[in-house]
């Protein structure tokens, strides 16, 4: 399917974000619905504060899964329709236009750009369950990295591009994070297994943020070392924390917090690295999610 076959009802207007709050530094991309319009568009909001800018704009065609390139030029999106006519990973502009899709990556989720800006890690169906891949922007093949009897989903690069993590889940309901070397294929759990944690992202200073939902039935934003020590909790409010994504110095974290159902909206919220100064971003009557902070 040819990229020039889907077009924006709107122009990508990031700049449009970054001038409402330039003082708040790099942009965030997410998405946003509501029940009035269930359709997902991208969003940019700048960590300082201000009115999100609705960047995509497509009236029938969900955009979600934002994932930013290293330079801040080009941006990764989940794109699907109804039907299926339109299905897969592509990137564009941050300046808007310029719509490329990723080759054979129908159904993938969870797109993540290497530091390198070469590559894109993916999720993708294989059979009942889901597998990492890493495609190269040249257009040389994609590699299958996992081969596990079970759900390998959110790869996240560490800062060097050597490693991917991605949360696993088992046929027991359970996840963990784990490690994957990206030159022998070898696989490290880092957190434990019987548990319950997903979306790790990896930040330039080392640490891998993740959400857990523990024994409060609530899901709490962690830290771990990517070696597995220093795990500790941040968030430990009555409500659900999920997808975190790191500041450019690795020193905070944006993430989606609420959403027990439809009706319960899903802000984006900041907190700094120690748990401290917790901010409300977004404040609209609907669901922001799958927030990246342009590294």
């Amino acid at each position: 399917m040819a990229a020039t076959a889907i077009t924006l009802a709107a122009p990508l207007t990031l700049g449009a974000a970054a001038d409402a709050g330039a003082a708040g530094g790099h942009l965030i991309a997410f998405a946003r619905y509501t029940e009035a319009a269930p359709t997902e568009d991208l969003y940019a909001i700048s960590p300082g504060g201000g009115t999100p800018v609705d960047v995509t704009h497509t009236l029938t065609i969900s955009d979600v899964m934002p994932s930013w390139s290293p330079d801040g030029k080009r941006v990764a999106f989940v794109r699907h329709g109804s039907g299926g006519a339109v299905d897969g990973i592509w990137t564009m502009k941050s300046t808007g236009g310029d719509l490329k899709a990723v080759p054979g990556t129908k159904g993938a989720s969870d797109p993540a750009w290497s530091p390198d800006g070469k590559r894109i890690a993916y999720a993708k169906p294989v059979g009942t369950q889901h597998e990492i891949y890493v495609a190269g922007l040249d257009g040389t093949p994609a590699t299958r990295l996992t081969h596990a009897a079970a759900d390998d989903l959110h790869p996240t690069w560490s800062p060097d591009g050597g490693y991917l993590a991605f949360s696993r889940a088992d046929a027991g309901g359970h996840s963990r994070v784990m490690r994957i070397r990206l030159s022998t294929l070898a696989e490290t759990p880092v957190t434990g297994s019987g548990s319950h944690d997903w979306t790790p992202d990896w930040s330039s200073g080392g640490r891998i943020a993740f959400s857990r939902v523990d024994a409060s039935g609530f899901a709490h934003l962690y830290l771990v070392r990517p070696d597995g020590t220093g795990l500790h909790r941040i968030t430990a409010a009555r409500a659900h924390d999920k997808n975190p994504s790191w500041s450019p110095d690795g020193s905070r974290l944006v993430f989606t917090r609420g959403g027990s159902d439809d009706a319960d909206p899903e802000h984006l919220y900041l907190v700094r690295a120690d748990g401290t100064a917790l901010t409300q971003l977004t404040k609209a009557d609907s669901h922001d999610l799958e927030a990246d902070w342009r590294r």
